[in-house]
């Protein structure tokens, strides 16, 4: 699938280029991060992970975050795009217009996944594991946790609004590039199988971010967030949709001055909190239903002649 932009390099070229290229990249924000570790710690860099959990280098721990999703997640997919295409922005699907029904509809849906995120958590809790296997799991767990809950030092309005760029937005931006802009639809365009592409990238989604007990959740807002691109096109609505999910986060962590409310109802949800998650599947997949339906006929009104002899991924079977 091809347009008069293209470079000549395959979009399944382009799927393991944008794999290799976001590894090398996770390998440079690594390293950058060392001299940003000791020079706003002080401390060398062979005692950094006994410190991972320390709120008192919160600000060092935001930095060296921020980096680290920049290379490993927004440039090699940008750069892989300039591979493949003259025109990378709009491969990607930034240059898609928006609407505000769309934009309702998108919060809609995230609304109802929150719900239903309660739920896939709960299964997910409830899947066997050898008692060696589930002790593993839990320490990267508490890994994970005790990162956060350094990072997520939110003790003013400045903190809040900044946790909200660091944490929200920014990983909202970088990896609905990588994942969705990228990956999905590279792998949408080489196969000509839409719900394919979106299962496996929401797998590699969620296992990116090692966690076993939030496995199936992350899957379920990756197969969301997948579901909102390739109705649309427009990867500034899947980023939208992955930052509303992250803001409510990190507000949770700053109003309630603990633990995620969202992670602490997705590890120990109660009963009530699962039916109600399951209710509010088939009103998720009604409102798909509707976003879809809406961005047909902006999609068909953009269409060049190009696009029209080679559509883009998200009017594959529309």
């Amino acid at each position: 699938m091809y347009d008069s932009n293209s470079k000549g390099i395959s979009y399944t070229a382009g799927f393991f280029i944008l794999i290799a290229l976001a590894i090398a990249g996770i390998v440079i924000g690594t390293m950058l991060s060392i001299p940003i570790w000791t020079s706003m710690t002080g401390k060398s860099i062979m005692g950094m992970k006994d410190e991972l959990g320390n709120p008192a280098y919160s600000n060092a721990f935001k930095l060296m975050q921020s980096v680290s999703t920049l290379f490993g997640f927004l440039i090699p997919a940008i750069i892989t795009a300039a591979l493949l295409n003259r025109k990378p922005y709009n491969l990607l699907g930034f240059t898609k217009g928006v609407r505000w029904k769309q934009i309702g509809l998108v919060f809609a849906i995230m609304f109802m996944a929150l719900f239903i995120s309660t739920s896939f958590g709960y299964f997910n809790q409830h899947i066997p594991v050898s008692p060696s296997w589930k002790i593993q799991f839990q320490k990267l767990e508490d890994e994970y946790n005790s990162q956060v809950q350094a990072i997520m030092q939110l003790k003013t309005f400045g903190d809040y609004m900044l946790g909200l760029v660091i944490m929200g937005l920014l990983p909202a931006l970088c990896e609905e590039t990588l994942f969705r802009g990228g990956l999905q639809n590279f792998l949408t365009r080489s196969t000509q199988k839409p719900w394919l592409a979106i299962l496996i990238v929401s797998v590699l989604f969620s296992a990116v971010h090692f966690s076993f007990y939030g496995f199936l959740p992350r899957m379920l807002l990756g197969v969301a967030l997948g579901l909102i691109y390739y109705y649309t096109g427009s990867l500034w609505l899947s980023i939208l949709a992955h930052f509303f999910n992250n803001a409510i986060a990190v507000s949770q962590f700053y109003f309630s001055n603990s633990a995620s409310l969202k992670q602490m109802a997705q590890e120990n949800p109660s009963l009530p909190l699962v039916y109600l998650g399951l209710i509010a599947i088939p009103f998720a997949v009604a409102l798909l239903v509707l976003l879809k339906k809406i961005s047909r006929p902006q999609q068909e009104s953009n269409l060049s002649i190009d696009d029209i002899r080679d559509k883009a991924p998200w009017e594959i079977n529309n």
